[in-house]
């Protein structure tokens, strides 16, 4: 718990949500989206935030009753026993690995835009080495820069769509009408929107750690309003941006290394913005790289706590009492990353992407069901709940319609069934010394 000074309101948490949520799940992951579900990219980009809106409130009502340090994992833990928190901080872990390295290829290939010569596993285990750097060094003002970064992000997002609406205004030549973009986005069908839904679902990931940061509230009760108001914000950006992308890129020149908003910038012949952007997505996703790792390692540290993972990895060093040994775990993480950017370069990004977005939404899923089991809300609260269900299972078994898919699929599939071993054995032990 922090001072009254270190306190957040509302509007400050919902800043701190947007740097959270803004970043290469979007400038890059939404790529692989478009090119899944053409046009209707739109449509399933709303579906997904509409279904985040009611994973959050779900979360934030929870947490406005009872804050807590654990947020989630702790709620699971109360809702049905030991092993539901052990279980899903353990889930929670994989998916955040997972999702650190698809953010670390992400940067690596914002990088080769400049350098396209240099392999991508070089930007991954150098970008890997700074933010192991910037976390021991610099930990202190991580929270302080997420909000810094917010802004860069909005700000560059909102430059992106005037001067792309501008262009459009104008009668740029490289522009399509609306008729011709609606042909030209046109062919993928439902069952591309299906395929696709996954992908906008991992562009609003982020929103969980919200739940970790609520604790620091003025007014906890105030959490859902900041997460609504953050992701009409997010939303709105992401909608007229991708609507716009779409009137000044075909098919044929989106490519899934690219962001879908360096080539209409491109395209227009403005190379001075397409270098600020660039610039400005390799600052952000290493800023959700460095935040995310600080965050994934504190957690792994809190598991130690409880006595969820051994009692060495929660122990601390150095005055700023950083999670060493947990920042030591998580850095094998890295490196396998490094080695996957290695081997297969061209595929590992949507490999990456697929299975952290799938771990990440079976995290998704046991909130709902906590939040049903433990604050039992009205027909309402269940009626949001089920939507936000199904939306999930859509965007889930959507990855068995396409073969690129599927690796990532029996990835994430194999990530829940060893955690779910290991909390089988890690039950019996603690049924026999009477701690669950």
């Amino acid at each position: 718990m922090g001072t009254k000074e270190d306190k957040l309101s509302w509007w400050q948490f919902s800043l701190f949500g947007v740097g959270c949520t803004i970043g290469t799940g979007f400038f890059l992951g939404s790529s692989i989206a478009i090119k899944k579900s053409g046009g209707l990219v739109l449509i399933i980009f709303l579906l997904a935030a509409l279904a985040t809106l009611f994973v959050y409130e779900a979360l934030a009502q929870m947490t406005a009753k009872h804050p807590e340090k654990g947020s989630f994992r702790t709620y699971a833990k109360e809702a049905f026993g030991r092993w539901a928190g052990f279980s899903m901080g353990w889930v929670y872990w994989s998916s955040e690995m997972l999702i650190l390295g698809s953010s670390l290829t992400a940067i690596g290939l914002f990088s080769q835009y400049w350098f396209p010569g240099v392999p991508l596993w070089i930007f991954a285990a150098g970008y890997s080495v700074l933010a192991l750097l910037v976390v021991i060094l610099g930990s202190s003002g991580i929270n302080k820069a997420e909000n810094l970064f917010a802004v860069v992000k909005i700000a560059a997002i909102v430059m992106f769509i005037v001067v792309a609406g501008f262009a459009l205004i104008k009668g740029s030549g490289s522009a399509q009408s609306v008729t011709e973009s609606v042909s030209e986005w046109g062919g993928a069908g439902w069952m591309g929107a299906w395929r696709g839904l996954l992908y906008a679902f991992y562009a609003f990931s982020g929103i969980e750690v919200m739940g970790f940061m609520a604790m620091n509230l003025s007014k906890p009760k105030e959490a859902p309003k900041a997460g609504r108001v953050m992701l009409i914000v997010v939303t709105l950006l992401y909608m007229l941006s991708i609507g716009l992308a779409l009137l000044f890129i075909t098919k044929d020149h989106l490519t899934l290394d690219k962001s879908p908003l360096i080539l209409p910038l491109s395209s227009l012949g403005l190379p001075i913005l397409v270098h600020i952007l660039n610039g400005v997505l390799i600052v952000a996703g290493f800023s959700i790289l460095v935040a995310s790792l600080y965050g994934v390692s504190t957690m792994l540290s809190a598991l130690s706590d409880d006595g969820d993972a051994p009692a060495w990895l929660a122990k601390k060093k150095g005055k700023r009492q950083l999670p060493l040994y947990a920042l030591a775990v998580n850095t094998a993480g890295l490196c396998i990353s490094i080695v996957l950017a290695l081997v297969m370069p061209k595929s590992i990004f949507e490999h990456i992407t697929t299975a952290g977005g799938l771990v990440l939404l079976y995290t998704w899923l046991f909130v709902l069901i906590t939040y049903l089991k433990l604050l039992k809300p009205k027909i309402g609260g269940q009626i949001k709940s089920w939507v936000a269900m199904v939306l999930i299972a859509a965007a889930v078994s959507g990855i068995l319609a396409e073969k690129s898919g599927r690796a990532g699929f029996w990835t994430s599939l194999l990530i829940v069934v060893i955690v779910l071993l290991i909390t089988w054995m890690m039950n019996r032990k603690w049924a026999q010394k009477g701690t669950t």
